[in-house]
């Protein structure tokens, strides 16, 4: 199974804000995303997709239903599992207007610190998770998913069974693709491509 995973593009946010699970729009129209996109998964011999699956937010699943038309007409299925994380009061805030101290009790509990009354990373890295333990592993197709930074790192952590803290360090460009691939034999996950 060949599972690709595809961050949004470009988010017409100012540099600096908290946007999280916020509905923001695109930077630039989306077909013109989509046909970046779709040119780079080619170059990189991707696998047509069997199915699509996305967040829901705007940014996301706007360049997925295009996808999917370049694609025989592959109907993305929305889930609001692939969300990216919930800032709370954060949400749509300068990240250097939040009181120092509230960044300070999350960064010194990283997993369960909830100052801003939004998700935890724990309970973030849950919902994620469980989205990517019901995937059908046994499929043998490819699968592409339009989602977050956070949900691609938290989707590729458990993926390799690593910290979700190792791979939250590891730099993830907008609209940027990571391919994973399990074997069929082997039953494996292993990263193919990073940040492509």
């Amino acid at each position: 199974m060949d599972l690709v995973l595809i961050r949004h593009p470009a988010v017409a946010v100012e540099a600096g804000v908290c946007y999280g699970k916020s509905d923001v729009p695109l930077a630039a129209a989306a077909d013109a995303g989509a046909a970046s996109i779709a040119a780079r998964l080619a170059a990189l011999g991707a696998r047509a997709p069997q199915r699509i699956e996305t967040s829901p937010l705007t940014r996301c699943a706007s360049v997925a239903r295009l996808l999917g038309q370049m694609h025989e007409g592959v109907a993305p299925i929305e889930d609001a599992r692939l969300e990216e994380m919930d800032f709370g009061a954060w949400e749509m805030q300068r990240w250097d207007a939040i009181e120092r101290a509230q960044i300070d009790a999350w960064a010194a509990d990283f997993e369960h610190a909830r100052a801003h009354q939004g998700e935890s990373v724990a309970q973030f890295d849950a919902r994620v998770s469980a989205w990517f333990d019901a995937l059908d592993t046994e499929a043998h197709g490819s699968l592409w998913t339009v989602a977050h930074a956070g949900v691609i790192r938290a989707i590729t952590a458990r993926a390799l069974g690593l910290p979700l803290a190792r791979c939250v360090r590891w730099p993830l460009e907008m609209a940027a693709i990571v391919m994973l691939h399990r074997g069929a034999s082997s039953g494996e996950w292993q990263l193919a491509r990073w940040n492509a």
